[in-house]
């Protein structure tokens, strides 16, 4: 189940509620390799999809979330989705 540091960084991209699109321009790369890394977490971490698979990693992983809220924090706010 060990998750490449990139499919981590997506995969936390996921769970903080950007789209793939959103992933590819934040970190550089085509849609479609943003969707394969997350198809190939998919598989990785037996999940029926993304969002099983983001619960599967945090059930594992306890405090893996917590350093990227940081990190994306305000980018996330600069969307206005932790405003109001």
């Amino acid at each position: 189940m060990a998750l490449s540091p990139k499919e981590i960084e997506i995969l936390s991209l996921v769970a903080l509620g950007y789209s793939d699109k959103e992933i590819g321009v934040k970190l550089k790369m085509a849609y479609g390799t943003v969707r394969t890394h997350i198809n190939k977490l998919i598989l990785k971490l037996n999940a029926r999809n993304r969002a099983n698979a983001i619960l599967i990693y945090k059930l594992c992983c306890k405090d893996w979330l917590e350093e990227y809220y940081e990190t994306y924090n305000n980018s996330l706010d600069g969307r206005r989705i932790l405003s109001n």
